[in-house]
């Protein structure tokens, strides 16, 4: 299961154009201020990381910082995976992962570039944004402090056993657990990648809508606080 990476400016596929934010309209100036979780005035990844681990029926998930240039390497043997590659579009020599990274670790904080980590492992890239500070929100009826997430899981091995659809739900339950301001989780993955989108459906997410977005159309996947809870999602036997 692969997402969509957090900032298409990075990417040197389709639309190889410039931008620090999930979607961008092109020619759009990006807002300054506003930081990912305004509550506790986190600017930086490791606001996120501090959250601590969940357990899942996969195993014990937490986030973690991205570190540059010690995580560099493995970061971009994952995005020249062509299965990856595909969705992602950062395939290249590492310095084309590296300025995707580095934008958002220099950047107003709206966006935040982890690692996740099952049982200590490092196998999955995460990307958690303001939706409502993004360009995105001209394209959905935004709500205060929504928060969008992407995921590539780096590994082979880790795709298409339903992980992704786990993890999704254990984040979506962290975030609203910890940011009690945010009332939604949304994403945007592209409606071709029906194995991202089904994953989401898994996770609890709902599609909520198609959106024509600068460099895709793009299924709105959407999970609310109200509806509570939502069932864990299992690995398949």
């Amino acid at each position: 299961m692969q997402g969509q990476p957090a900032h298409p400016g990075q990417r040197h596929g389709r639309t190889g154009r410039p931008g620090r934010q999930p979607v961008r309209v092109r020619g759009h100036p990006q807002p300054g201020g506003g930081c990912l979780m305004a509550d506790d005035g986190c600017r930086v990844p490791d606001g996120l990381a501090g959250w601590g681990a969940v357990p899942t029926p996969a195993g014990e998930f937490r986030l973690g910082p991205v570190r540059l240039p010690a995580d560099l390497a493995l970061l971009a043997g994952w995005m020249n995976d062509p299965e990856v590659d595909a969705f992602w579009e950062l395939a290249g020599p590492p310095e084309v992962t590296e300025r995707h990274v580095r934008a958002q670790l220099d950047g107003d904080g709206r966006s935040l570039p982890c690692l996740g980590l099952l049982d200590g492992e490092p196998m999955s890239y995460w990307e958690v944004y303001r939706a409502d500070l993004d360009p995105l929100a001209a394209h959905y009826p935004a709500r205060p402090f929504d928060t969008g997430v992407h995921l590539l899981l780096g590994p082979a091995a880790s795709r298409g056993r339903g992980l992704g659809a786990v993890l999704l739900a254990a984040l979506a339950e962290l975030i609203l657990r910890r940011n009690p301001r945010c009332e939604r989780v949304v994403a945007e993955p592209d409606v071709r990648n029906r194995r991202s989108v089904r994953a989401f459906e898994r996770a609890g997410f709902r599609a909520a809508a198609e959106l024509d977005l600068p460099d895709k159309r793009a299924a709105l996947m959407v999970r609310d606080r109200a509806d509570g809870p939502a069932a864990q999602a299992q690995l398949p036997a």
